[in-house]
């Protein structure tokens, strides 16, 4: 096994897992205890972050602010068993990386603007109600039933009736021409003709 993985190891082990999620321009409150003799003492430090270097077990965060007219920065180790817990005050809506600039400042322009988070209004979306199927699969079976006696009164009533009566699809004569009617007229006149001298011949074989 490598050194490298070695001191992997060990530094997880010891680093701490309730650290709060803290950025640069956050106002934090640092619990340090303090060791007087036999005694030991919590002391509180509030400020600004202003700056947070490395990573692991060597990961540092500087704590910069202005008291009783005077300013002081403090750097302090993560990680360290001195601290006994840090506190999020508010948070700070910044741009940089690195807040150097605050050093020597004071008033309004040492102020950080706070970002107020969970303000952000969402859009009502109105989703529209879906239609219920099986209510619509009943109601249509429901119908369906009612309409089968009807269906049934009306096959009677057919049958009773008699069969409907078709509508008859004969074309309409076609008008006969002045020519055609004097033929017919003709001809006509002759089967009388015939039919006469028909008739007085017989009655002549008879006498």
């Amino acid at each position: 096994m490598s050194q490298s993985t070695l001191i992997r190891e060990l530094e997880s082990s010891q680093l701490k897992k309730d650290v709060p999620d803290f950025r640069i321009g956050d106002t934090v409150k640092v619990h340090m205890r303090i060791v007087e003799g036999e005694k030991e003492r919590i002391q509180v430090f509030t400020g600004t972050v202003i700056a947070i270097r490395g990573s692991g077990l060597s990961k540092t965060f500087a704590v910069y602010r202005i008291a009783y007219g005077s300013s002081m920065e403090r750097v302090f180790l993560l990680h360290s068993p001195r601290i006994a817990k840090i506190e999020i005050v508010r948070r700070g809506k910044v741009r940089r990386a690195k807040l150097y600039y605050l050093r020597g400042k004071s008033g309004k322009k040492a102020k950080i603007q706070e970002k107020i988070v969970g303000m952000k209004k969402k859009r009502a979306t109105v989703t529209p109600p879906l239609p219920k199927i099986e209510e619509g699969v009943e109601e249509s079976a429901e119908a369906k039933k009612e309409d089968l006696p009807n269906l049934e009164e009306s096959k009677i009533r057919e049958g009773v009736g008699g069969v409907k009566k078709e509508k008859s699809t004969v074309a309409p004569a076609s008008p006969k021409t002045e020519e055609e009617g004097k033929e017919e007229s003709a001809e006509g006149e002759k089967e009388n003709r015939t039919s006469l001298d028909g008739g007085g011949e017989g009655e002549e074989s008879k006498e």
